[in-house]
């Protein structure tokens, strides 16, 4: 059997679990999501030819990409997929028996870059294949806290570029099903329109007439990108910039919200995250820049006359 036909019969048994209310709604589509993911990956593979070097890299490609906790979400669906496996007889031996969870707690990322290092980012762009469309991913990332799948999923339905003389623009997560819109920010904005006018050049000097999407990064035909690592790598490569992963750039957004002046209820607010406790690691950002006010308070006070210690 293949890897799509062990997960479409857990998918099965899941939909069954679904309507005897053995398993809630979220978890059933939680758990469709992560799934959907790993057929598109390994469908056609035959499970019993899959090793654990190979589940192994796919996690780490994730962890690369994303974080501790989606390598975490898919290992633990290719268990449950491996499981069920052994109970159809597709495979007599589990390969990913011994392949941990990683700690989502002890080793929190809490990565980000300053705003200089954002313009050395920009500045790599323009070294590499992604130079008209990476600066417009970045910007979404540093200044809207846009994760990879909301950038990708973008449409250019879901930007308004004149409300109100600034722009507006709305993110899906599909993660967490959360919808936040959000005013367009200058840079933002400045890159998205440069990379549609270079789609339209691109369209009008091929004579594309017809475009299969209406995503904002695809291809001259509307074909949507499914990744840009490729261009990221390359980007960080010539910024000089070490263990970054992209989505690193919502904590980016997160941490130079607070730098800035934002408090943990406003970040989690524009972050879209649904529970503080996820703003909370910011939290040490927070007494910096309590710090920073009560230096401009003592200097008050003391007519200009407080020196920092």
């Amino acid at each position: 059997m293949t890897f799509g036909e062990v997960a479409g019969s857990l998918r099965e048994l899941w939909d069954a679990g679904l309507l005897q209310g053995v398993l809630v709604k979220k978890t059933h589509e939680d758990y469709g999501y992560w799934l959907k993911v790993l057929v598109r990956e390994f469908g056609e593979r035959l499970l019993c030819q899959m090793t654990r070097n190979e589940v192994q890299d796919f996690l780490n490609g994730q962890l690369s990409l994303n974080s501790r906790v989606s390598s975490n979400k898919y290992l633990s669906v290719f268990k449950k997929v491996f499981r069920h496996g052994m109970e159809l007889g597709a495979i007599t031996a589990n390969p990913i028996t011994e392949i941990s969870k990683l700690s989502e707690k002890e080793h929190e990322r809490r990565r980000f870059i300053l705003p200089r290092e954002i313009d050395s980012l920009i500045a790599a762009t323009k070294k590499n294949r992604g130079r008209f469309y990476m600066p417009a991913a970045i910007y979404l990332g540093a200044e809207h806290g846009a994760s990879k799948q909301e950038i990708l999923s973008l449409r250019w339905s879901d930007i308004s570029f004149d409300f109100e003389g600034q722009g507006l623009i709305r993110f899906y997560r599909t993660k967490n099903r959360n919808e936040r819109v959000e005013f367009l920010m200058p840079r933002s904005k400045e890159a998205l329109l440069f990379w549609r006018e270079h789609l339209e050049r691109k369209r009008k000097r091929e004579r594309v007439t017809e475009v299969k999407s209406d995503r904002v990064f695809a291809r001259i035909n509307g074909t949507p990108l499914k990744s840009f690592n490729k261009a990221w790598q390359a980007c960080l490569k010539d910024a000089g910039i070490k263990d970054f992963h992209f989505h690193d750039l919502r904590h980016t957004f997160c941490s130079n919200l607070i730098l800035s002046g934002a408090g943990l209820k406003e970040v989690k607010e524009m972050i879209g995250h649904k529970d503080i406790s996820m703003t909370d690691r910011y939290s040490h950002l927070t007494l910096a820049h309590k710090l920073q006010q009560q230096r401009r308070l003592a200097r008050h006070y003391t007519n200009g006359a407080y020196k920092e210690q």
